[in-house]
């Protein structure tokens, strides 16, 4: 049973997550018999695992629509904030914490609310690169932000993303994969909790080749509150890929988990792995954490593994669901004897399968581009992509 080494020195026992490290030489390259590895087409990312060269984000366009005041100067290896949340917990998440030496720093005053989304746009110019970047959320005490990253073009992308959350803060992460259809992106996701704080990720993830994050998730306090989110539609040929480890190592503290995924295509995968570890001192916490996926044509493979690690019964509740189906018969055909046409009536399907989750993301401009995207992939035949 390997042991994880957390954010703070706090040390567990976890039966699937393996140990954190800054050392790349603690994360080998995978054979795919590894719990966190076998899901993943290893040859897809062959070259990415044993690179040598990967550049500090230049093949990258970042534009950060944000006040001046919030970022802070780049931050340097072991400088905090920076390693105070996201401990590598994969060789991936290593590569990029060594790669991006120049971290972007976005800063939340103590006790204030930005009212405007801080908007970061990565765009992708040099897709023959291996290119990383970081960057470091943090939140001060009693503040609210929301901050939102699109990620376009073409590109190798390895990306880090720690927020660190102050005590009373509440901050919300939005996350964008909107690739062209040939990029590859890998990454982890990390936030640490404060006490009473609040904190929202929302993943989304529609363009790309390859797609890989790992979103992790501690709580520095009594109290503390998670929400992680996931939408995703997969095409032909397309891979996507959403792990999730939630670690109850506080008292009284919240999370829940809700992906939702749709697949269409010759090839079309999903991957979702959710891991929640209660430790014996999280008394009275609360947890739940779901997965559903929508197989929209023959041809796709959805996997849903929810995991619970529990060390107390002293708790509130705790459960996991995972589902994957077929198109609904019924309500297709109800919807038809109500004189709508089989194309409008799968595309009010689906929108109903996604409509409760996407309202949640709680930005117009993003939850309106992101049904406007799966109209159009419901309305047009998704060409699908082949592999040697």
């Amino acid at each position: 049973m390997p042991e994880v080494t957390l954010p703070g020195d706090l040390r567990t026992q976890s039966h699937l997550h393996p140990a954190g490290s800054f050392d790349l030489a603690d994360h080998p390259v995978p054979t795919g018999r590894e719990e966190v590895w076998r899901f993943t087409p290893l040859r897809r990312v062959e070259a990415i695992l044993n690179a040598t060269a990967i550049t500090d984000g230049t093949g990258l366009q970042v534009t950060v629509g944000a006040a001046p005041d919030l970022i802070g100067p780049p931050l340097q290896a072991g400088q905090a904030p920076r390693g105070t949340a996201l401990t590598p917990s994969d060789r991936v998440a290593a590569l990029a914490h060594a790669a991006a030496r120049h971290p972007l720093y976005i800063r939340i005053p103590e006790g204030r609310a930005v009212a405007d989304p801080v908007r970061i746009d990565l765009h992708g110019i040099a897709p023959e690169e291996l290119t990383a970047y970081h960057l470091v959320i943090a939140a001060g005490a009693h503040s609210a932000a929301t901050v939102v990253l699109h990620h376009t073009g073409a590109a190798q992308c390895l990306g880090n993303v720690e927020a660190v959350v102050g005590d009373g803060a509440k901050l919300s992460v939005v996350t964008l994969q909107d690739w062209d259809a040939t990029a590859v992106h890998l990454g982890q996701h990390e936030a640490k909790v404060g006490r009473d704080a609040e904190y929202r990720h929302i993943a989304v993830s529609l363009g790309g080749d390859l797609i890989r994050l790992q979103n992790n998730v501690s709580y520095a306090g009594v109290g503390g509150s998670a929400e992680l989110f996931g939408v995703y539609f997969v095409d032909g040929g397309q891979h996507i890929e959403h792990r999730i480890f939630v670690d109850h190592n506080n008292p009284k503290g919240k999370s829940l988990v809700d992906y939702r995924g749709a697949l269409q295509g010759k090839g079309a995968r999903s991957v979702w792995i959710g891991d929640v570890l209660i430790r014996p001192e999280a008394e009275g916490i609360e947890t739940y954490e779901s997965n559903k996926n929508l197989v929209l044509t023959d041809g796709c493979r959805a996997d849903a593994v929810p995991n619970l690690e529990i060390e107390t019964g002293e708790i509130v509740g705790a459960g996991h669901s995972a589902s994957t189906g077929r198109f609904d018969d019924e309500q297709l055909f109800y919807l038809r004897s109500r004189g709508i046409d089989e194309a409008e009536a799968r595309r009010l399907v689906v929108r109903g399968f996604f409509a409760q989750l996407v309202g949640r993301i709680g930005l117009a401009d993003v939850e309106d581009a992101l049904m406007t995207t799966i109209d159009r992939e419901l309305a047009a035949a998704t060409p699908e992509r082949t592999h040697a």
